[in-house]
């Protein structure tokens, strides 16, 4: 369905951005109906502050929060990494609505330009969406928080939203193959502007991993009803 949808609507690179943004919005509302087929639904918790302006800071775990989560935010400015320019075609989509492209190698000048970028989009009322773990993460797998998600916050003084979500267990990371269940997602407590770095590092880590082991919790209590 990707491939399709892409190469059929290449003349829309020429419209402007919002109407890209509305068919990257269709191609997270129809990936969602397809999933459905194969058994993967998701269900959502909390508040996901779409009257305001915020910054979404997700756990990343596959393609499904890049596709569905994204439609489902509006199309808010994702950060992602600079290689997903270079795929063919999609990339072009990829710039042409708007994403901030980060060279994970480019040092403290990569993390200038992302401010600049960051407040830039932000002029024009739009939110962000970070994965602070800077990479999809298996289940259960440790992997650090970095820094480009506090250079947002900094940067543009808008609070920030956790969000932890397990898409994992139903599509894993760099494989086709996907499970039926569902995919839950909590938006949790917004962490306020003003914090320090070190705060605001802790508070964000401390609020999404407890958010997934609310979703894991609620998961084991879910099979131990049915069985």
């Amino acid at each position: 369905m990707t491939v399709l949808v892409v190469m059929l609507l290449l003349p829309l690179l020429l419209m402007p951005s919002i109407v890209v943004r509305f068919v990257a919005r269709c191609w997270g509302w129809m990936t969602a109906i397809l999933l459905l087929i194969v058994g993967i639904r998701h269900r959502i918790q909390g508040d996901m502050a779409l009257d305001h302006q915020v910054i979404y800071a997700a756990k990343h775990q596959s393609a499904w929060e890049t596709i569905v989560l994204v439609g489902s935010l509006r199309m808010p400015v994702t950060v992602m990494k600079q290689e997903l320019l270079f795929l063919p075609l999609i990339g072009l989509f990829f710039l042409r609505a708007g994403c901030i492209a980060v060279d994970r190698s480019g040092g403290m000048r990569a993390m200038r330009e992302l401010r600049r970028a960051a407040v830039r989009h932000c002029r024009h009322g739009r939110s962000l969406l970070i994965f602070p773990q800077g990479t999809r993460v298996e289940p259960g797998a440790c992997h650090g928080y970095e820094v480009g998600v506090f250079a947002l916050y900094d940067a543009t003084g808008l609070p920030v939203v956790p969000v932890a979500l397990n898409s994992g267990h139903v599509w894993p990371r760099n494989s086709w193959t996907k499970r039926a269940g569902i995919v839950d997602v909590r938006f949790l407590p917004p962490i306020a502007p003003g914090l320090s770095r070190g705060a605001f590092m802790a508070e964000l880590e401390s609020q999404i991993e407890a958010g997934m082991d609310a979703i894991d919790i609620l998961n084991e209590e879910h099979r131990d009803t049915t069985v």
